[in-house]
């Protein structure tokens, strides 16, 4: 099945999302490691590698919102509270919004260091740079922010990972197995 019915994503929003789970996991412990742990000579082919990946995940993030925007959305299981709808909407919403917000602030920290940095797709594309190399004062700010917004999108991804299992467990109904290939609602 190809397109979103009322009960069911389809096979595209299926794959988009876990793609992009796999991904944001990818990011954000890569991230962390590359920051924390990785010798510091190692640092400039990782923050490449790291950018390269972000990129993706941005056209990906793009990609599914278009996608979205053209399909149904299945409904919320009947009987479902008022706050869990809306709670449901505004943490999607967050979602994306922090997707976006991360990878434009990644994109943006790459233009600011002072080495040159790798601005390719996997050495593919040219990715332009959207700031100017050198900026310390810069540097230092969209890095402070990309980290915090890193920890804010962790965070919102284990509320989600929560609410999923909390629909499979708790509450019995098939959230969360609507997103997963294979089965049918």
């Amino acid at each position: 099945m190809l397109r979103n019915t009322p009960k069911q994503w389809g096979l595209p929003s299926q794959g988009l999302h876990w793609l992009s789970a796999g991904l944001v996991l990818y990011l954000l412990v890569h991230g962390w490691w590359m920051t924390h742990l990785a010798e510091r000579a190692d640092r400039l082919p990782n923050y490449a590698t790291h950018a390269s990946v972000g990129y993706v995940l941005l056209g990906l993030v793009v990609l599914r919102m278009l996608w979205r925007s053209a399909q149904a959305v299945p409904a919320h299981p009947a009987g479902a509270p008022v706050w869990e709808r809306r709670a449901a909407q505004v943490s999607h919403v967050m979602l994306y919004l922090l997707l976006l917000l991360e990878a434009y602030l990644g994109w943006a920290l790459a233009g600011t260091l002072s080495q040159p940095l790798d601005r390719t797709l996997f050495g593919l594309v040219r990715v332009p740079p959207i700031t100017r190399p050198g900026n310390r004062s810069l540097h230092e700010t969209l890095a402070s922010a990309h980290e915090v917004f890193a920890w804010v999108l962790a965070a919102l991804v284990v509320v989600h990972v929560a609410a999923a299992i909390y629909h499979w467990k708790i509450r019995r109904d098939d959230v969360m197995q609507r997103m997963i290939p294979g089965r049918s609602g």
